[in-house]
């Protein structure tokens, strides 16, 4: 049995714990008035974890306090302009490279799944949830605001799941990489070559070599200007460099995304909390000027990798 300070028995049954860390760092027993006091497994993790959601879900602290409320706004907003700078580069120099090397390398065009096509309806919605979510709140509609910003993240939850569904759709149709084990039990991980691919030729995938779509017969790939020497051996031995590019555009966009559904989860604990008002919305704004973003950033990957590439 652990044992803790604790101020009173009454803030001890207050004190919200995290069932999954109880056994990371305890602390010995102790005693309070005299007294042993009986408490859940904690650790200081669970005090850190603690402070940090009510710091985030509180507006008693405000760094732009006695100033203009349109300092606040402008910084803010500025803020989000440089991350979405900062994304805009980052998918820029990705987007870059696979240009870069179409032409140059055997490269592979693939259909999307179909999850990864209602993800394209699922992140519309959740803007326009959103936005919804931002007029009701600020016409004083709270209720209302509240359940469609919820609505707004469920839905982004689905559009993060249909991604990674779409993502092992392809994976398994071997666009994914090869997990191999020695002798000494050390696994390593290489990217598959062409060979593993097992889809259906010129209806799930077909291939290019210098802007020229390669005809399959009977096993043997060939050039079309040149049908009589195969190149089987050159694209079957070909490190598949779309496959790459592919899984790293797909799970860089998920990651910040990802980061910004548990601000919008935030978010939601602070409309019920009355902490978000019809008079204070910026959180909600600039939440959703990030979110809009990133949704329009992935209908032009979407196209980028599935229609015009």
């Amino acid at each position: 049995m652990i044992y803790a300070y604790t101020p009173s028995n009454k803030n001890l049954a207050r004190a919200p714990f995290i069932i999954g860390f109880r056994h990371f760092i305890t602390i010995p027993n102790a005693y309070f008035g005299g007294k042993l006091v009986r408490a859940w497994n904690f650790s200081p993790l669970h005090l850190l974890l603690k402070k940090t959601f009510m710091k985030l879900t509180s507006a008693s602290v405000d760094v732009f306090e006695g100033l203009d409320p349109a300092i606040k706004v402008r910084t803010r907003k500025m803020m989000m302009w440089l991350i979405i700078f900062a994304v805009v580069m980052l998918f820029g120099g990705i987007t870059s490279a696979m240009i870069v090397l179409y032409g140059k390398l055997t490269w592979i065009h693939v259909n999307a799944p179909i999850s990864m096509m209602m993800s394209n309806v699922l992140i519309i919605l959740s803007s326009i949830a959103l936005i919804l979510s931002l007029r009701y709140l600020k016409s004083g509609k709270m209720k209302s605001g509240l359940w469609l910003h919820v609505t707004a993240l469920m839905l982004g939850l689905g559009f993060v799941f249909t991604q990674n569904a779409g993502w092992s759709v392809l994976s398994g149709k071997g666009m994914g990489y090869t997990i191999t084990e020695d002798d000494k039990g050390i696994k390593s991980y290489r990217w598959n070559t062409f060979a593993k691919l097992n889809g259906e030729y010129g209806k799930d995938y077909w291939l290019e070599i210098n802007n020229q779509r390669l005809i399959l017969e009977n096993g043997e790939y060939y050039l079309p200007d040149n049908a009589t020497s195969p190149v089987t051996n050159k694209v079957l031995t070909t490190f598949n460099a779309f496959g790459a590019l592919l899984s790293v555009l797909i799970y860089i966009h998920i990651f910040p995304l990802f980061f910004r559904l548990l601000y919008m989860s935030v978010n939601t604990v602070r409309i019920i909390r009355g902490k978000i008002q019809q008079d204070n919305t910026l959180s909600i704004y600039v939440s959703g000027m990030y979110w809009h973003f990133m949704g329009g950033l992935w209908l032009y990957l979407y196209a980028f990798m599935f229609i015009f590439f």
